[in-house]
């Protein structure tokens, strides 16, 4: 018997359980889009039939599959209804190379930027949300996909993301009624919902509502979900991988690309700090207290590239993708304690001497004294240290006369220099990644004698 099967009667008729309840939602919004989205004046030669005919042959055929499902014999192996191993192996390839994974994360970043009129849309929002249930439904007949995704502590991860998805298409969906209003001259949609209600009853009940809504919700999840405790920890015997809280999970994921004492205290430090800064350096004075895009364009980009693909990717990077040893596996991937993955990662001063001069990298006397040590690792290093210099004092002025030479002008130069600083070490962590990946760069500038490492 394999004690390791894609298929079992259990999975089924769970997945039958879950087809189920996406039919009765898909019938709410049939309903819906009966009453909502108007007729087809002609469509199979039929005149006046109305759009929601199509959401009736979905929920139908999702009807059919949950009874498929839930009505199966005794021999899973049998069944029919799983993912392709050629759909597995092609996504394998894509999601465990960390350079196609971020490349994804950006593509659906730009998606969602450029095509917010489209996507807003609440049929095409609603159509996408069925294809990511059907998505991970199709994939929970892989073992291994079940095996990361179906553990206790990484289920909340998988709701976190749907949360971040709707919260998201709100956003710009509020913002797209609010920029069209106005550019039609219009008043904002916050403006016509302004009429002030009572905090008894009114906001008192609803609250009341949503706290028992939300304790039923948990206590059903502590019920179905078992808690995800381990055995008493030991020294001796460290879990593999060690992952840090999901919460944490992008600043570890910053180790593999930083210096601890950077990915650790210095970037989470100019986060914070750059979050308290930016009401005092932010000089647009549009899209306060209404939902906008078109007002406030740089910081919502700006933000959503800080907060998807650089935090919730490294958050799902993290949680589903990083496995033994810290390597990337693969959604469809056995979890490998045994694979390895030989780098060579390199310092700028080993292109610098090794590579291109083909000459020993200068090491320092550890019998001279302090001036001539640091004058040998400065020598050593100078490159890496111009280049850091370079980024940090150089860029900031050529961005003020050249892309954000606007920003400029209206910020003044010490809000603007503030505000360039935190741009580009938002953008250090995908510069460093990038570089890792191609060049397998480790640091820019490498002291350890001084504990210093960029």
């Amino acid at each position: 018997m394999n004690p390791h099967p894609d298929l079992t009667v259990g999975v089924i008729q769970g997945l039958g359980w879950l087809y189920l309840l996406l039919f009765f939602a898909n019938a709410a919004w049939t309903v819906y889009s009966f009453k909502n989205d108007g007729y087809y004046e002609k469509l199979f030669g039929i005149k006046h039939l109305p759009k929601a005919v199509m959401w009736a042959s979905y929920t139908g055929g999702l009807l059919a599959l949950a009874i498929t499902h839930l009505t199966v014999g005794a021999n899973a192996s049998e069944f029919t209804l799983k993912l392709p191993g050629w759909f597995k192996n092609a996504a394998d390839t894509v999601i465990a190379d960390p350079k196609s994974f971020f490349g994804l994360s950006i593509a659906i970043y730009v998606a969602i930027i450029l095509l917010r009129d489209w996507w807003v849309k609440p049929t095409i929002a609603w159509t996408l949300f069925n294809l990511s249930v059907l998505f991970i439904a199709v994939s929970m007949t892989d073992f291994d996909f079940r095996q990361i995704v179906g553990k206790p502590d990484n289920v909340p991860i998988l709701g976190m993301l749907y949360l971040v998805g709707f919260t998201t298409w709100l956003y710009f969906y509020k913002s797209k009624d609010n920029d069209k209003r106005i550019a039609e001259g219009r008043p904002l949609r916050e403006k016509e919902l302004s009429d002030q209600v009572l905090v008894w009853p009114d906001l008192v009940y609803t609250e009341m509502i949503c706290m028992i809504l939300l304790t039923a919700l948990l206590i059903v999840w502590g019920v179905v979900l078992q808690a995800p405790l381990e055995e008493p920890a030991s020294a001796v015997k460290t879990p593999n991988p060690s992952k840090a809280p999901w919460y944490f999970l992008g600043l570890q994921e910053m180790l593999v690309y930083f210096d601890p004492w950077m990915a650790g205290v210095v970037l989470p430090s100019v986060i914070l700090g750059g979050l308290m800064a930016i009401p005092y350096i932010d000089f647009n004075t549009k899209g306060n207290g209404y939902y906008t895009f078109n007002e406030r364009k740089f910081a919502v980009s700006t933000f959503l590239f800080g907060f998807l693909p650089l935090w919730v990717g490294m958050i799902v990077l993290g949680t589903f993708i990083r496995g033994p040893n810290w390597n990337m596996f693969g959604l469809y991937e056995y979890w490998d304690s045994h694979k390895l993955e030989v780098l060579n990662n390199v310092n700028v001063s080993d292109y610098f001497w090794l590579t291109l001069l083909e000459l020993p990298l200068p090491k320092p006397d550890p019998q001279a004294g302090f001036v001539s040590q640091a004058a040998t690792i400065l020598l050593r290093e100078w490159v890496g240290i111009l280049l850091v210099l370079f980024y940090l004092l150089a860029i900031p002025p050529l961005l003020a006369v050249t892309v954000f030479k606007n920003f400029f002008v209206k910020m003044g130069f010490i809000r603007f220099m503030v505000m360039a600083n935190l741009f580009l070490l938002m953008a250090s962590l995908p510069l460093k990644m990038l570089l890792r990946w191609v060049f397998n760069l480790k640091y820019i500038v490498s002291i350890p004698e001084w504990v210093l490492n960029i």
